[in-house]
C-alpha cells in the first residue's frame, strides 16, 4: 500500500451526500477536469463534453447521486458552499435546457441520455470508481481524462499514486498502530496530542482548532436539523424518515429553542439503558437521513458512514457532559488518526473493501476517540479500535436500489452501538493481554476485502440489494 500524509481535514471533509466514494469523489474530479482545461487555455474552445462512469460508478452512480455530482461539479459548484436546496433544481435545469455552463464560464450543449454514459459492463483496472471526461474542442482536438474515486473523497487521477497532501516534515510519521504506539511511548503524549503537533507542519495549531470546529459545526448542525425534520427520502424507496419522530418520542414534550438548548432537554431524559440506546440511534439515523438527501454532511471518514462518529460523538456530549471546545477537538483528532491507519494499510472504500471499510472504520474510529476523551490510556484506545472494526470483519456493501438508505442508514446505529460497547470493552481491559493488535485486524480486513466477491462490494448485485423487493418498507 503506497505511505501517505494524511491530516485531519483528509479523514473528515464537509460535502454533500449521499456518498463520499460515488457524489463527493466524482464532484472532485469534475472540478479537476475543469482545472486541467482552464490550466491548459482551452476552456473557452470546449463545445462538448462526454462523461463515461464505469463499474460500481455505473451500476450505483444514479442511486449515490454520481451523476448529478459531476453535473455540478463541471458547473464550477464546489460541494462545500453550494446550496443543497439547489442541487436537483440545477439539476434538472441542465437536463431539461439541455445546456452545461462549463466551470461557470462556457456554455455548451449538452444532453443528459447522449453525452453521460453510464458503462455498467466495464470497469477499470485501477479501481472500480473510475470515471473519464472527455471534452472535444472547435479546433478538432480532444482532451481526455480518467480519475478514479478511491473512498472518503479521495480522487486519483489516472497514473498518479494515492493522492496526499503535498510533502512536509512531520514531526511523527505513522503507517502502522505499532508505529503510532512506539511514538506516544516515546513522548508521553496522548494520541490526539500526537495528531495536532503533526498537523502544525501544514498550519499553526489555531487554524487547525478552527477547521476542526468548523467540522464540528457541520456535524452539529447535521444532527441537529436531522432530528427535526421529517418526511420520505428520496429515490423511489418511499422509506419515511425516522429521526425526528424518535427524538419527539425521546423528549416528552420538554422544550427548546437550539441545539445548545435541545442537549440539556436531551441529557434530562436521564440515563436509562433503553433511552441512551434510543439516543444514540436517534443521533445516527439524523445524520444519514440529512445524508441520503443530499443535505450538508462531514464524511467521517465517508459519507454512507458519516452519521456512526458524530452519534458518538453527541452520546460523549449528552450523557459525559463534554459539550466542550477541547474535549470536542480531542475526540475528533484521535478518530482521525484511526482512520488514517485504515486507509494506509487497507481502504476506506466499500468499492474495494465492502461495507466492512466505512461502518466497520468509522466504528473503529469512533471507539478510539471515544476511549482517549473517557480517560483511556493510548494502549486502551487502540484495542477499542480494535474490537470495533474485528466485529465488523466481512461486512458487505448492499445497497437497495443503489441508494443509501436500505441497509446503510440503519448500519451506522450498529456501528455507533458497537463503538461505544468497544471502548466500554477496552476501558474495563488490560490491553497488555490482549490476542489481537490493531495492526492484525487492519491486515485481516485489507485480506478480507481482496478475497470478498465484487458483488458484495458497492455494486447492488448481491446481498439485500437482489433479495429485498423495493415494494417492501425499510424494516
Amino acid at each position: 500500500m503506497a505511505q501517505e500524509q494524511i491530516s485531519i481535514f483528509d479523514m473528515f471533509k464537509i460535502g454533500i451526500g449521499p456518498s463520499s466514494s460515488h457524489t463527493l469523489g466524482p464532484w472532485r474530479a469534475a472540478q479537476r477536469f475543469v482545472q486541467v482545461l482552464k490550466d491548459q487555455g482551452v476552456l473557452a474552445q470546449v463545445e462538448q463534453v462526454n462523461i463515461l462512469l464505469y463499474g460500481s460508478l455505473a451500476k450505483t452512480g444514479v442511486g449515490h447521486g454520481t451523476d448529478i455530482a459531476v453535473l455540478l461539479g463541471l458547473s464550477g459548484d464546489d460541494p462545500v458552499t453550494f446550496d443543497v436546496h439547489d442541487v436537483m433544481p440545477k439539476v434538472e435545469r441542465i437536463k431539461t435546457q439541455k445546456k452545461l455552463n462549463l466551470g461557470a464560464e462556457q456554455n455548451i450543449d449538452f444532453c443528459y441520455t447522449e453525452n453521460l454514459l453510464f458503462l455498467f459492463d466495464q470497469s477499470l483496472p485501477f479501481h472500480p470508481n473510475a470515471v473519464t471526461f472527455q471534452a472535444f474542442l472547435n479546433d478538432g482536438k480532444a482532451i481526455s481524462e480518467t480519475y478514479y474515486s478511491i473512498g472518503g473523497g479521495f480522487v486519483v487521477q489516472e497514473n498518479d499514486s494515492e493522492s496526499v497532501l503535498s510533502e512536509v516534515d512531520l514531526t511523527f510519521p505513522i503507517d502502522t498502530a505499532q508505529e503510532l504506539m512506539v511514538a506516544c511511548m516515546r513522548t508521553g503524549l496522548k494520541i490526539s496530542e500526537l495528531v495536532m503537533e503533526n498537523e502544525t507542519a501544514w498550519r499553526p495549531e489555531q487554524e487547525t482548532r478552527q477547521g476542526v470546529w468548523k467540522i464540528f459545526e457541520t456535524i452539529r448542525d447535521c444532527i441537529y436539523k436531522g432530528c427535526h425534520t421529517e418526511g420520505v427520502l428520496p429515490g423511489g424507496l418511499h422509506v419515511e424518515r425516522r429521526a425526528a419522530k424518535l427524538n419527539k418520542r425521546m423528549l416528552k414534550g420538554r422544550s427548546y429553542s437550539d441545539f445548545d438548548s435541545w442537549v440539556e432537554a436531551t441529557r434530562a431524559g436521564g440515563r436509562d439503558f433503553g433511552y441512551i440506546l434510543d439516543c444514540v440511534s436517534c443521533f445516527a439515523l439524523a445524520v444519514n437521513e440529512e445524508n441520503a438527501s443530499f443535505g450538508r454532511v462531514v464524511t467521517a471518514p465517508t459519507n454512507g458512514a458519516a452519521g456512526v462518529i458524530p452519534a458518538v460523538l453527541q452520546y460523549y456530549i449528552v450523557f459525559h457532559d463534554c459539550y466542550n471546545e477541547d474535549k470536542i477537538i480531542q475526540f475528533i483528532a484521535t478518530a482521525s488518526e484511526i482512520g488514517s491507519i485504515f486507509k494506509k494499510g487497507a481502504t476506506i472504500s466499500a468499492a474495494m473493501g465492502g461495507c466492512q471499510a466505512e461502518i466497520g472504520v468509522s466504528s473503529a474510529m469512533a471507539a478510539g476517540a471515544l476511549t482517549e476523551c473517557l480517560g483511556g490510556s493510548q494502549r486502551q484506545v487502540l484495542m477499542a479500535a480494535e474490537i470495533a472494526m474485528e466485529h465488523h470483519l466481512g461486512l458487505t456493501c448492499d445497497p437497495i436500489g443503489g441508494l443509501v438508505q436500505i441497509p446503510c442508514i440503519e448500519r451506522n446505529t450498529m456501528g455507533a452501538i458497537k463503538a461505544i460497547t468497544a471502548a466500554q470493552l477496552a476501558l474495563q481491559s488490560n490491553p497488555d493481554k490482549a490476542k489481537v493488535s490493531l495492526d492484525a485486524v487492519v491486515s485481516t480486513m485489507w485480506e478480507t476485502a481482496q478475497d470478498m466477491n465484487v458483488k458484495y462490494k458497492e455494486t447492488a448485485d448481491g446481498g439485500l440489494a437482489i433479495k429485498v423487493s423495493l415494494s417492501l418498507p425499510e424494516c
